[in-house]
């Protein structure tokens, strides 16, 4: 099992670096428990020795000559070794375990991490349950392979190199012949290790289709339900289920035939051994005592040899994932942090697009050279049919991705040399995807400002006309939303959305959509909060409804991507275009509805 600089043993060992010193004292006590187990037939040798040769024994040789002092010498070294044997067994069963155990919660907070660093683009290339299986399942399956597999590769090294020595030192002929099949059994685990390579890589990414279908399904339960989609769920999930349990069997198949083979194989050093140590102990040539201590050790040698199958399918396992923690470790992070500070304060955040342009890596061009100043403390409305590059812009303007050309300024600052965490603190964003997470009202209020006093979030849940309804509910502030908060209503989540804004306070406040999915009633309470956080700040509002914008400073008009128009509501009314189209449409007026549907129906 060689560790070339691309294998994922090589990238493992490199990642544990900082543990180097705890894995070598586990290995040297994983060699030491081993080297005292294999000690035993070497006693049964010697007591078979004493019985044999009495005043001529080993023993005798090395001064113990009394036969009684012989025994108590050899009840002393049995105690002894097992004793020490025992103690290295607790020994590398902790150390192991708790490398394991460490090892595994700093792979998992580290891919963790860094996923927290990559940028948006990673997450609508990779599924969910991909991910998932990465963090969960594949940092699992190293955890199980440290916790036994590496001791069990120690050891069997350990078993083979401590056997032959003794083998060399008792008789190199024999020694010749009963290690003759080592060669071939080294050779098969690296067979079998190459052939077990590419069925676990498909094992895990079975795994990760699986997971990746059990997410989507349990997050779209309502839209399975609604369309009485139960059936077709069970079928996809069985095709990913019977791919899973194809593919393992495939490598079931393989790795089974490894312990036949090999056993087979160290039968001939066994049968050599027997045959050959028992002619050569009847012609005495080789004592009785060293006989049996052969004899013995070969059974010794035989048991873990026939078990490294198991181990090799641990490890092949344990690679195959650790390739797939590896590759998550190594991957780039596409939106690098500037160094400089942004220091906006409330009054501030003027924000400029210069000839920005954008397209997705495959090419689709959805931002064609937008040019405009939105100046501090501005409300600033941008409108446009579905496609028209709306969302792109809070996209922008967040950083989750950079402009294929272009430029975006804050306050006189490039956004790719200003510090990402700084822009980000200083952007409040409303969306209409509002996500709630697992928790209380108040946790889901506090989310991105942990340390916000109770009167704080009670304050901000008050300016966001949350606070009503949030005393109605059975426990109030510390009520648990349920996953997704699938507990409240979409007004309600929205609510509290806004609300998590507000106790944010930034300076520049991005609302994507915010109104578009609530009833009449609840989007008049939403404007009446929103104009009161808008004061004083630097408002973005990305809207499909036209009455949301009505009363912003400036309004801006995107088509397929174009800036085809911006001005006052008024003012875009009187011009008669695209705006004053979509405002007709919108108002009932159905002679305008025939020219401008068909710019709403474009896809986004």
């Amino acid at each position: 099992m060689t560790a070339s600089p691309a294998s994922p043993l090589y990238r493992l060992l490199g990642y544990a670096t900082p543990w180097r010193r705890r894995i070598q004292l586990a290995s040297l006590c994983s060699i030491l428990n081993k080297v005292f187990d294999l000690a035993p037939p070497l006693l049964i040798g010697a007591a078979v020795d004493i019985v044999v040769q009495r005043e001529q024994s080993w023993f005798a040789s090395i001064g113990v000559v009394s036969l009684d002092a012989q025994l108590l010498l050899l009840t002393i070294l049995t105690i002894l070794i097992w004793g020490l044997e025992s103690a290295f067994e607790y020994a590398y069963k902790v150390m192991w375990r708790n490398l394991s155990q460490e090892l595994q919660h700093a792979t998992r907070m580290d891919a963790w991490k860094h996923l927290q660093e990559l940028e948006m683009a990673y997450f609508e290339r990779n599924h969910t349950g991909q991910i998932m299986a990465v963090l969960n399942d594949d940092v699992n399956q190293l955890e199980r392979f440290l916790d036994g597999g590496a001791n069990e590769l120690i050891q069997v090294t350990t078993t083979v190199i401590v056997i032959g020595a003794i083998f060399f030192a008792a008789s190199p002929l024999i020694a010749v012949l009963a290690m003759l099949p080592m060669p071939l059994v080294v050779y098969g685990a690296f067979r079998f290790q190459h052939r077990l390579a590419p069925l676990y890589a498909d094992v895990r990414e079975r795994v990760s289709q699986l997971s990746g279908r059990l997410a989507n399904s349990l997050g779209g339960i309502a839209t399975v339900k609604s369309y009485v989609a139960e059936s077709f769920e069970v079928r996809q999930l069985e095709t990913e289920s019977n791919a899973y349990k194809t593919a393992n069997a495939a490598a079931i198949r393989t790795s089974s035939a490894f312990v036949p083979v090999i056993r087979m194989v160290i039968l001939m050093g066994f049968t050599a051994t027997l045959f050959l140590g028992g002619k050569l102990t009847l012609d005495g040539h080789l004592d009785v005592g060293i006989y049996s201590v052969l004899v013995f050790l070969t059974q010794r040698l035989l048991w873990p040899l026939t078990g490294l199958a198991e181990t090799v399918d641990l490890y092949q396992r344990a690679m195959a994932s650790t390739k797939r923690i590896m590759d998550l470790l190594d991957t780039p992070i596409g939106i690098q942090s500037g160094g400089q500070p942004l220091n906006i304060h409330h009054g501030g955040g003027t924000i400029e697009f210069q000839k920005v342009r954008f397209e997705y890596l495959d090419g689709q061009r959805v931002l064609h050279d937008l040019d405009f100043t939105i100046a501090a403390g501005q409300t600033i409305g941008v409108v446009g049919a579905t496609g028209s590059g709306k969302s792109t812009l809070v996209k922008l303007m967040l950083r989750f991705y950079d402009p294929s050309a272009g430029t975006i300024r804050v306050e006189g600052r490039d956004l790719r040399e200003v510090q990402l965490k700084e822009l980000r603190h200083a952007v409040g964003l409303v969306s209409q995807d509002v996500f709630l997470f697992g928790g209380t009202v108040r946790d889901n209020i506090a989310y991105g400002t942990f340390d916000a006093t109770d009167e704080a979030i009670e304050a901000a849940a008050r300016m966001a006309e949350a606070h009503e309804f949030i005393s109605e509910l059975a426990q109030g502030y510390d009520t648990m939303v349920g996953e997704r908060g699938q507990r409240l209503s979409g007004g309600q989540r929205q609510r509290l959305s806004i609300a998590r804004a507000i106790l944010k306070n930034p300076p520049i406040l991005i609302l994507d959509e915010a109104t578009s999915a609530v009833d009449n009633e609840t989007e008049a309470a939403i404007q009446r909060s929103l104009e009161r956080v808008a004061h004083d700040r630097t408002t973005v509002v990305i809207a499909h409804r036209l009455s949301t914008v009505r009363n912003a400073d400036r309004i801006l008009v995107l088509e397929r991507g174009r800036l085809v128009e911006q001005g006052t509501h008024q003012a875009l009314l009187d011009r008669d275009g695209v705006y004053a189209g979509l405002w007709k449409v919108q108002t009932g007026d159905r002679h305008a509805a025939g020219i401008q549907t068909s710019c709403m129906d474009r896809g986004d």
